[in-house]
């Protein structure tokens, strides 16, 4: 099988259509999961000012000139918090979940902060991702009152 190359570069404000095509793709993969553009997820019209605003960064990987993965951070409190760590459905199990997670665990380990991130509880392939690169699921769930009816599980990851 030859090896599927990406480039991954930071995320700019206008690079929201293809973020909002690929989020919402993956969303589109669960039964009542849709995107609040108005709400929620409006941080993704302007991706690189809402992170610029919390001393965080976000990058976007492409298969040529299409967005095929997105991962970025903020850093609130003195907390670091993951973001938007998605893939296209059709480049899942090729190492670029864990390329992109990688990122921002540099940053973390740059910054000697752990990571924490929340997680819809309809991704379970998510949390088992999580959970092997270190993340533990805390008891702590929030319920979003979007539009997608979300609850989500806490999970943390300590810098050690």
């Amino acid at each position: 099988m030859p090896e599927i190359e990406f480039i991954i570069r930071k995320a700019q404000d206008c690079d929201a259509p293809e973020l909002i095509k690929l989020i919402g793709g993956c969303f589109a993969e669960y039964d009542g999961c849709v995107l609040d553009l108005e709400g929620i997820d409006n941080a993704m019209l302007a991706i690189d000012s809402y992170v610029d605003k919390y001393e965080g960064e976000f990058w976007l990987a492409l298969e040529g000139d299409v967005v095929v993965g997105s991962v970025g951070y903020i850093v609130e409190n003195g907390k670091m918090e993951l973001i938007k760590l998605y893939v296209d459905k059709t480049m899942r199990r090729k190492g670029l979940a864990t390329t992109l997670l990688n990122l921002v665990l540099s940053a973390s380990q740059t910054n000697s902060l752990e990571v924490d991130l929340w997680s819809d509880t309809r991704f379970v392939e998510a949390h088992a991702f999580y959970a092997h690169h270190g993340f533990t699921k805390q008891e702590e769930t929030r319920f979003l009152n979007d539009p997608s009816n979300s609850w989500e599980f806490h999970f943390i990851r300590s810098t050690g």
